[in-house]
């Protein structure tokens, strides 16, 4: 079996944990393992690492390149040069597969869901595996609440290893929602298995502007392919649709209030990572690297990070994504990233800044460097805490050791470099009238930046 992880997505509802070039997907918030990290591991109980393929973005495809080396996992990472919704980044990934290995069933996950990968996990998918030589076929989940924030299928005709589609149903209002429970409807959980061969031909019947664009190049297919969802291009429409019920425990934290159903909980129903203090405090969701008290409050999801705190009833954890919407609109940075800011080379974490001036600690991996580049606007220096810092200044370049520091001034070419076995960490003190990250001209660069 062939495994497509779809890796994009922004996961707005967990802000602040989680950001437009951090989503929810890549943060460790389960057994210090990310939720992608998770589903790689369940991927490997059917199929082998050269048979998982990763349908992610550019500016998530080096933090997947970090989290498989961190599980020992080498897989193939194919790049959407923008979202167009899943049936395009299936569509893509589906066809990858075929060219490189002709007919194949393939499991498509989301890397965002918390599942228990116990034998229920693995025969779902046997039976689904059967029943796809002719079928297309969605995983169930059972409902264990009348949810609203899901959609529904309505299982039909009864088949060997599962049920043909009814229907599929948008997500319901609350009485709807208990009828649909009731009758028997389950959750769509997103996941799928096709044959690679079926798949592609009811593309080719169904969504044939999806697979007119795919004939050209990647760039050239996501300019032309329209914006469309798997379940609106492809599973409302087949004929062949069919649904294996999903009794492994599934959770798609989706927000909140799901993240908080997730985690142990204390004596007083708290779920709590940090360190808290409560009187008279039930039910809450705590997240804080600080401590937290709590005075006769209850039903709340109370979020810290370095900059910006949520306090939310979790009744309205699914309203969570308007915060972020908000921050896009106005051009706040702190909807797309967080203080530690990831890049292709490493990282770096903003400590303070103000007028004309900006600090940052700096990590570098081994044997990784950052661009050959020029700021027009600012002077930089750097002061080497731990590891061997290579410097190019102008014509210079030079080894620097923990407490030695170096100077580069505003319109000078400058690279810096871990050449060492260990990581680099340097605090980078900015100086200029202008600070911002577009100040940067680049003139070499091992991630094709230039």
């Amino acid at each position: 079996m062939k495994t497509l992880i779809l890796a994009g997505g922004s996961g707005t509802r967990l802000f602040p944990l989680s950001r437009e070039h951090y989503p929810k997907q890549f943060i460790k918030l389960f057994d210090e393992e990310s939720l992608f990290q998770k589903t790689i591991k369940r991927s490997l109980l059917l199929s082998t690492p050269k048979d998982i393929y990763i349908v992610t973005n550019k500016d998530h495809k080096f933090i997947i390149r970090d989290q498989l080396a961190e599980i020992g996992c080498d897989c193939t990472v194919l790049v959407e040069p923008e979202g167009k919704n899943t049936l395009p980044a299936i569509y893509y990934g589906v066809k990858a597969i075929a060219e490189g290995n002709g007919s194949s069933p393939v499991a498509v996950l989301s890397s965002d869901h918390l599942i228990d990968a116990d034998d229920r996990y693995v025969e779902a998918f046997r039976k689904a595996e059967r029943l796809s030589r002719d079928r297309l076929v969605v995983f169930g989940v059972r409902p264990t609440s009348p949810h609203t924030g899901y959609g529904y299928i309505r299982p039909g005709e009864v088949l060997e290893d599962g049920y043909a589609v009814d229907a599929f149903v948008e997500k319901p209002d609350l009485v709807t929602a208990e009828r649909y429970v009731a009758d028997g409807y389950l959750w769509n959980s997103g996941m799928f298995l096709f044959n690679s061969e079926l798949f592609l031909a009811e593309c080719a019947s169904l969504a044939p502007d999806v697979v007119e664009a795919f004939k050209n190049p990647a760039e050239q297919a996501y300019e032309q392919t329209p914006k469309v969802s798997i379940d609106y291009g492809i599973m409302e429409k087949t004929q062949r649709a069919a649904v294996v019920p999903f009794e492994a425990d599934w959770n798609d934290v989706g927000n909140f209030d799901a993240l908080y159903g997730c985690l142990p909980k204390n004596g007083n129903n708290n779920a709590v990572r940090g360190e808290h203090i409560g009187i008279d405090s039930r039910d809450n969701l705590i997240i804080s690297d600080r401590l937290v008290a709590t005075v006769g409050v209850e039903n709340l999801a109370i979020i810290e990070t370095k900059d910006a705190i949520l306090v939310a009833n979790r009744d309205e954890a699914q309203r969570v994504g308007e915060i972020a919407k908000a921050l896009h609109e106005r051009g706040d940075a702190r909807a797309a990233f967080h203080t530690e800011v990831h890049r292709p080379w490493g990282s770096y974490t903003n400590l303070e800044e103000g007028r004309a001036y900006r600090i940052k600690r700096v990590t570098v991996p081994p044997k990784r460097r950052l661009s050959l580049q020029m700021h027009h606007h600012r002077s930089e220096h750097w002061v080497v805490v731990t590891g061997c810092a290579e410097v190019t200044v102008g014509d210079a370049t030079y080894l620097l050791r923990n407490g030695e520091s170096t100077f580069v001034p505003a319109g000078t070419v400058h690279r810096l470099a871990n050449p060492g076995m260990l990581p680099l960490e340097l605090i980078e003190v900015q100086i200029g009238e202008y600070t911002g990250e577009d100040d940067i001209v680049r003139f070499e660069d091992d991630f094709d930046r230039t």
